[in-house]
């Protein structure tokens, strides 16, 4: 290394930080459909994920060249526009987080870095045709290539196990779903990990820590690939929630089908090199999964949020790191402040999610909902046909209905009371 100034080591810890969140946001595309089919337990499943993203990292560094060497021009990138972007990225990140949006790192990523390079160098340095060919039609392409198949594949599985023992074959799906799991798992390292590579190889370079067109360091790859690691072990569940009960209810040839077809999918753009979102992946498959079965649904409500989403993730986390690169132009003292908002916000945000706490706990919680007491209409009709105790005043009744005395067998009857008309 030449060089490894105070904003090179800032924009590093930030890159890293952007990767954490990553983790934990998306660990939900390899992992909900598992966890609410009740393949594995969720602290098993996020800890397995974590394993696989971390091997995951070492496979390919495709992805990282087409961020560092092919979006943006090189030669007018300064380490603060890297920081920018990542502000942009991570702030997204955890808002989608807090509501349950399993909306896409990679493009909140990509959007970050193009607001910020469009700030300082205008939108010529910005490689179009790059941006169209490798983030935008891979955007559009992956949730409906990954949807049909998973549909297709639904539809194989159940037509396959028409003719077997039903608990056999949903026990073998179950263990597919692991395996399956496991391999978006692995494909998530090597797609979303290689993303802060790249950017922080990008950063490198503008910062003159190391050559252009170099490959990512291996201290870069190991850090990147931890970093992503462990966000995935501390699990998003608020987002897998989202996606493993609230899309559609899926059984485990479904979950099978629906993680085998994005697996492939991501793998695929991986070797081509496609900043591929596995979010839009998933959860294509995932909805395709769920028209695949017959009389299977899709939440389109949820959907439609999702949806809004994806449309916004790009221009809101351009403008914020537009904005943030803005403010790191005033010197010294604005990249501070900028730093300031960054730290301020999340920590709000994390205190926000803790009004209403989502983990492993309580992920599925709403399957228990038959055994809880029952309520609003539920409770009317009960309280309809059953008869007050009593002692207690009704609503029908403008008195206190008396509850009647014991009697003794061997006393006397009471004479009958004067009626007064």
């Amino acid at each position: 290394m030449e060089s490894f100034s105070l904003i090179l080591a800032i924009v590093v810890v930030t890159a890293l930080a952007f990767d954490f969140t990553n983790g934990f946001h998306d660990t939900a595309n390899a992992m909900a459909t598992t966890i609410s089919t009740g393949a594995l337990k969720p602290k098993v499943a996020v800890a397995m994920s974590a394993v696989l993203n971390l091997v995951g990292a070492f496979l390919s560094v495709e992805v990282a060249n087409t961020i560092s060497k092919g979006l943006v021009d090189e030669s007018g990138i300064r380490p603060e526009v890297i920081f920018a972007a990542l502000v942009g990225a991570i702030l997204w990140n955890l808002l989608t987080w807090l509501v349950g949006l399993p909306s896409s790192s990679s493009h909140a990523l990509m959007g970050g870095l193009i607001g910020a390079t469009v700030a300082s160098a205008g939108f010529g340095a910005v490689h179009g045709d790059v941006l169209v060919t490798k983030v935008l039609l891979p955007a559009i392409a992956a949730p409906l290539v990954a949807g049909v198949a998973a549909m297709f594949a639904t539809r194989l599985s159940y037509r396959l196990g028409r003719n077997t023992d039903g608990k056999a074959s949903e026990k073998g799906y179950r263990a597919g779903q692991i395996a399956s799991a496991g391999l978006v798992s692995l494909a998530h390292g090597t797609n979303d990990a290689q993303k802060t590579m790249g950017i922080i190889t990008l950063a490198l370079v503008a910062g003159g820590a190391v050559s252009p067109d170099s490959d990512p360091p291996l201290w870069v790859i190991l850090s990147a690939g931890l970093a992503i690691a462990m966000g995935t072990y501390l699990g998003g569940w608020r987002i897998i929630r989202t996606m493993g009960k609230g899309l559609t209810d899926l059984q485990p040839q479904q979950g099978f089908a629906a993680q085998t077809s994005a697996a492939t999918v991501i793998l695929a753009s991986s070797h081509l090199g496609f900043s591929l979102s596995t979010t839009h992946s998933v959860s294509g498959s995932v909805m395709g999964a769920g028209l695949g079965r017959k009389g299977g649904v899709v939440r389109w409500s949820t959907a439609t949020r999702m949806f809004v989403a994806w449309g916004l993730t790009l221009p809101a986390a351009a403008l914020v790191a537009a904005l943030a690169e803005w403010v790191c132009g005033f010197g010294d003292w604005g990249t501070a402040l900028v730093a300031v908002f960054l730290v301020a916000s999340s920590a709000a945000i994390w205190k926000i999610s803790r009004r209403e706490v989502v983990d492993h706990t309580n992920v599925n919680e709403h399957d228990e909902a038959p055994d809880k007491e029952p309520s609003g209409v539920v409770t009317q009709a009960m309280a309809a046909v059953t008869p007050p105790p009593a002692g207690i005043v009704t609503d029908d009744l403008s008195a206190t209905i008396p509850a009647p005395a014991p009697t003794d067998p061997a006393a006397p009857a009471a004479p009958p009371a004067a009626t007064t008309v």
